[in-house]
C-alpha cells in the first residue's frame, strides 16, 4: 500500500494526474476520510498499548467526522449519476449511447442538402425495389392482427348453421330448471342439502325489524334514505321475478327433436306497456269529464 501510494503521489506532482478541476465535495470527502483513518489508527495504538481512550481527543473527532460523513450520504447519493458519467467519460473518451447529451440538437443538420437531392431519390428507389423483391423472396405469409378474434362463419352453409343452432338450443335447454329438477329427482346420487345464509339479507332484515319497532314505539315515522330506498325496490323486483318464474317452463322442445324457440310461445315474455295504457285510459277518462 505504501508503495502505491508513494506512485501516485509522484504522478500527482509530476502533473500526470490532473487535480486541479476536480469536484470539491471529493476532496472534502477524502480528505475526512483520510482524518478517520488517522484517528481509528491512534485509537487502536493507545488500546493495544494498554491504555484508555476514554480521555483521548481522537474519540471526539473520529465520532464527529462520522457524523459528519452520514450527513453526506444523501449529497453523495444525488452526486452519484454526475460522478459516474465523469468517469466513464474520462476511461472511454465518448459518451454512452444512452446518455441524454447525445439527443443535442446537431448543427450539421441545418446544411443544405438540396444539391444531393437527384441522388437521394435515385437510392430511395434502388432501396425500394430491393425491400420488394426481398419480401417476394421470403415468401412470408400475411398473419392479421389480434384485435377482436372472431368465429369465421362465411364458409358454413345453410345446414351447418341450423345444426349449429340446434346445438346451441340443446345445451340451453339442458340447463334449464326443468331438467335440472328433472335430473336430481330421478338420479340416484344422494340429495345435498345446502344451508346457504345471506349475510347482508339477515343485517337488512334486522334493521328493518328495528326500524318498525320503534316507530310503533315511539308513534313516528323516519325518513328512510334514498339508497335504501333503492335497494329495498330492487330486492322486491328480484322477489317478484322469482315469483314470476315458478309458472314459466323453458323451452325443452329442442330436446325431442322439435324446433325450440321458433314458435314463440318458449321465448321471453314480452313486457306490456301497461303505464302507457293507464295514461292513455285516464286521458280519454278527463276528456269524457269535460264534454
Amino acid at each position: 500500500v505504501t508503495s502505491h501510494v508513494r506512485e501516485l503521489l509522484t504522478k500527482v506532482r509530476d502533473g500526470v494526474f490532473k487535480t486541479s478541476k476536480g469536484l470539491s465535495f471529493l476532496d472534502l470527502r477524502y480528505h475526512l476520510l483520510l482524518f478517520y483513518l488517522q484517528d481509528l489508527t491512534h485509537l487502536i495504538s493507545i488500546k493495544t498499548e494498554g491504555g484508555k481512550i476514554k480521555e483521548s481527543d481522537a474519540l471526539n473527532r473520529v465520532v464527529t467526522i462520522r457524523t459528519v460523513l452520514e450527513k453526506m450520504r444523501p449529497l453523495d447519493h444525488k452526486l452519484k449519476y454526475q460522478i459516474d458519467k465523469l468517469v466513464r467519460t474520462a476511461v472511454t473518451g465518448s459518451l454512452a449511447e444512452n446518455d441524454p447529451l447525445q439527443l443535442r440538437p446537431n448543427p450539421e443538420n441545418l446544411i443544405s442538402k438540396l444539391g444531393d437531392s437527384g441522388e437521394s431519390e435515385d437510392e430511395a428507389e434502388t432501396k425500394a425495389a430491393s425491400e420488394k423483391k426481398a419480401a417476394h423472396s421470403s415468401g412470408r405469409k400475411y398473419v392479421p392482427p389480434k384485435i377482436a378474434p372472431m368465429h369465421y362463419e362465411g364458409d358454413m352453409t345453410e345446414a351447418d348453421r341450423k345444426k349449429a343452432l340446434v346445438e346451441r338450443q340443446r345445451r340451453a335447454a339442458l340447463r334449464s330448471s326443468v331438467i335440472q329438477e328433472l335430473r336430481k329427482q330421478y338420479s340416484d346420487a344422494p340429495e345435498e342439502i345446502r344451508d346457504r345464509r345471506d349475510f347482508q339479507s339477515e343485517r337488512e332484515g334486522r334493521e328493518e325489524l328495528h326500524r318498525k319497532h320503534y316507530e310503533e314505539s315511539m308513534m313516528v315515522r323516519l325518513n328512510m334514505p334514498k339508497h335504501q330506498k333503492n335497494a329495498k325496490k330492487r330486492g322486491m323486483m328480484g322477489m317478484s321475478g322469482q315469483l314470476s318464474g315458478i309458472t314459466h317452463f323453458s323451452d325443452i322442445s329442442a330436446l325431442t327433436g322439435g324446433n325450440g324457440g321458433q314458435d314463440g310461445d318458449g321465448g321471453r315474455p314480452k313486457k306490456k306497456k301497461k303505464l302507457m295504457k293507464k295514461k292513455t285510459k285516464r286521458k280519454g277518462e278527463n276528456v269524457q269529464r269535460l264534454n
